[in-house]
């Protein structure tokens, strides 16, 4: 849990224009004066609010794993039906990130630089590792809701104009490269939760970023994109699961999985797998599923809940480890930022794109299945490999549908790069929700604040993305 100091320090009008009531609060500390806080707190701090946001379930803070229909709900089933107004999640994931990620770094930066006990070296490599989190904050905000306010953000305006999404993009391939060479000083270590200030490992993750980054663009900016993605192989990305971007929990609050907190402490039972993941992987026999689900209805029995139904918690599949608190239900179940697998399914398309990666798309898509299996400890890859309907010569389906089918069920823990992997590859089928019959949403709606405080930079940004709707495409979402 945050101290006080550094709540009271974030609750400053300078961030952006996430204007809700908890941002006036507290307002008797000055808020310009990074000297408040060490540096050190600060990053730590808003790295683990930044992996909690990604990593938690709660309904209130990130439902990125209802949009991918890796999971549904029982009971209360808005969220499964894409109603993001009730308990207005665009609201807090804005909130957060901004606030307890992005501004939290930025004054880390400005306290290192007014540190003069740090040789320059250290201030670059500590700044360095900031700026990537940073990126990594700023690029999840883009692909949740398209323009956003940035290069006013953070800033002395307290209502940003925003900036588009393109644009925004090309800037943080920009930025990477600057930071990257600077990892290599003597950075961050004791309260780096990521690398315990492991420069190379620094640099794989920064590539691995930066792909990302690329491979975002192949659809809209082909040139950008194939010269990000081969500048960051051949600086180095990940290349096994040992370099995944990885926080470890811990088996006591506040620091366990942030699953946990809503799977267990909760004493709620709220989720079940959904029949769009179930289905998909009954059907090609998928050895994942003894460890993405329990087995509560019978040894070798998945049965999902229909997707957006009021689906009865002991009639269908529940997520692994409710019967013997492991996997999502241990405290201590480790969450990633950035892995293997991803960076694999990421080779795999540049290689059929033609980029000049090394290796095949076979071997890409392989190594990611490979990967996730690892990852999960799961047997039988051998066997899954040589199923007709997961080979790669054989598998049914362009190779966007192969890639993107694999791809998404490796994102299985990882609900927003789930939801992107078929918002870009449009594949798989994704089903209707059966209360709302509401359209599988392709971004998030501005915070309900925005429109109510930003009012003409909101409505100028909702006009130049073509609407502020569920519906409405991001700019690499051109399929």
């Amino acid at each position: 849990m945050k101290k006080v100091l550094l709540i009271v320090l974030s609750l400053s009008l300078v961030v952006t224009s996430c204007k809700s009531d908890e941002l006036y609060e507290n307002l008797n500390r000055d808020p310009k004066n990074p000297t408040q806080v060490a540096a050190d707190f600060l990053y730590n701090s808003a790295t683990k609010s930044l992996i909690d946001q990604v990593t938690s379930t709660n309904v209130n803070r990130n439902i990125y794993r209802l949009l991918a229909q890796y999971w549904t709900q029982t009971t209360y089933t808005d969220e499964s039906n894409y109603d993001f107004v009730t308990r207005n999640i665009p609201q807090y994931h804005w909130s957060e990130t901004y606030r307890d990620v992005l501004l939290d770094l930025k004054t880390s930066v400005e306290v290192v630089n007014n540190d003069e006990a740090l040789s320059q070296s250290e201030k670059d490599a500590r700044n360095a590792q900031a700026e990537i989190l940073m990126i990594y904050a700023w690029q999840h905000l883009v692909d949740s809701f398209g323009d956003i306010p940035y290069s006013e953000a953070l800033g002395e305006e307290t209502l940003p104009a925003y900036d588009d999404a393109a644009t925004i993009y090309t800037d943080l391939i920009n930025r990477i490269n600057a930071a990257i060479p600077n990892l290599s000083g003597s950075g961050y270590s004791s309260v780096d939760q990521l690398y315990g200030g492991d420069s190379a490992s620094w640099v794989k993750f920064a590539n691995s970023l930066k792909l990302r980054l690329g491979i975002r663009l192949t659809d809209v900016n082909p040139s950008l994109a194939q010269s990000t993605v081969e500048s960051a192989v051949s600086g180095g990305v990940f290349t096994s699961n040992a370099d995944n971007a990885t926080i470890h929990y811990m088996s006591s609050t506040p620091n366990t999985n942030p699953l946990w907190v809503d799977l267990v402490q909760s004493g709620r039972a709220d989720f079940v797998a959904a029949n769009t993941i179930v289905d998909i992987m009954n059907n090609i026999d998928d050895p994942r599923r003894s460890e993405y689900f329990d087995q509560n209805l019978g040894s070798g029995v998945y049965t999902g809940g229909a997707y957006g139904d009021n689906n009865s918690f002991p009639n269908f599949t529940h997520i692994r480890g409710k019967d013997d608190n492991t996997y999502m239900h241990d405290p201590t179940f480790a969450a990633n930022l950035l892995d293997f697998s991803e960076v694999s399914f990421y080779l795999a398309e540049a290689a059929e794109r033609g980029y000049t990666v090394g290796g095949t798309a076979e071997e890409h898509y392989n190594n990611g299945i490979a990967a996730s299996f690892e990852a999960w400890g799961s047997s039988d890859l051998a066997t899954y490999m040589a199923n007709p309907d997961v080979a790669y010569s054989t598998a049914p389906g362009t190779w966007k549908e192969k890639i993107g089918l694999q791809f998404w069920l490796a994102m299985y823990n990882r609900g927003f790069e789930g939801w992107t992997v078929w918002r870009k590859f449009d594949t798989p089928d994704l089903n209707i929700p059966v209360v709302s019959g509401s359209p599988v949403p392709t971004r998030y709606t501005y915070p309900v604040n925005e429109q109510n405080l930003n009012e003409a930079n909101w409505e100028a940004a909702s006009s130049a993305i073509g609407g502020d709707t569920q519906t409405t495409k991001l700019f690499w979402d051109v399929d």
